[in-house]
């Protein structure tokens, strides 16, 4: 515990974080031109979907970030509401941005790979419905932060908003078992094994790993500036209260 509570101090972080973003910087850029090069020239079409299964290649990363970043911010939220350690609303705050570009990546993605499998751009379908009310959750978040002035206030404000809209996480992941749906069920992390097959489900694997160490490096840089913008209102503060 103790050794959890070094690694929240923010200046520790920083100090961390600079070891580990050149290798996170060069497994996305690897991982991804690896996972795009056998996605888009290497696997084949697929028997039914055709050249427009090639849209998962980016779809699936995309909306399983989207999830994987709130469930982040849910869980530091948790830890600043609960220990006041402030890192964890840095690393909310800075995941909030990149966890919206992931999800509306995921639906406009959706909506390509939908027109032609589907025969419709939208349709409010369980899935769908639920991940664009994650979309506006993420805004709601970002909102916030921006109306209160005290960031304090703001954090916790932000915190509650994080937590409750953490019960919409459970409902994108079961929505297609719960209700009938247009939107396909699992198929790669199943209890039989991946229903894809490994021409398909290898690169999709290089993909989604790309789009995580993505996920480390630019949630990295976004929590440096927050540390940094901290410092900055604590030396402003201080200089106007000698004033």
């Amino acid at each position: 515990m103790k050794k959890l509570h070094k690694l929240a101090n923010p200046g520790k972080f920083y100090r961390l974080s600079e070891k580990i973003l050149p290798w996170s910087n060069l497994l996305a850029i690897s991982l991804c031109g690896l996972g795009l090069y056998l996605g888009l020239f290497v696997a084949p079409p697929d028997y039914q979907q055709g050249e427009t299964v090639r849209i998962i290649y980016v779809h699936v990363p995309a909306a399983t970030l989207a999830s994987l970043v709130y469930a982040i911010m849910a869980i530091t939220s948790a830890i600043s509401f609960i220990w006041k350690n402030p890192l964890g609303s840095f690393i909310a705050k800075a995941a909030a941005p990149i966890g919206a570009a992931f999800t509306i990546i995921a639906i406009i993605t959706g909506a390509l790979w939908g027109k032609p499998t589907w025969g419709t751009w939208w349709i409010w379908d369980a899935r769908l419905t639920s991940v664009l009310i994650l979309f506006f959750l993420y805004l709601g978040y970002i909102g916030v932060w921006q109306i209160f002035e005290d960031q304090n206030k703001a954090a916790k404000a932000a915190a509650i908003i994080a937590l409750v809209g953490a019960i919409n996480l459970p409902i994108i992941k079961f929505s297609v078992d719960w209700w009938n749906t247009l939107h396909q069920g699992a198929s790669i992390i199943r209890l039989d094994g991946p229903s894809i097959h490994s021409d398909i489900l290898i690169p999709l694997i290089f993909m989604w790993l790309g789009f995580i160490s993505y996920l480390i490096s630019v949630l990295i840089i976004r929590i440096q500036s927050e540390i940094t913008l901290q410092k900055i209102r604590a030396i402003q503060i201080m200089i106007s209260e000698q004033k």
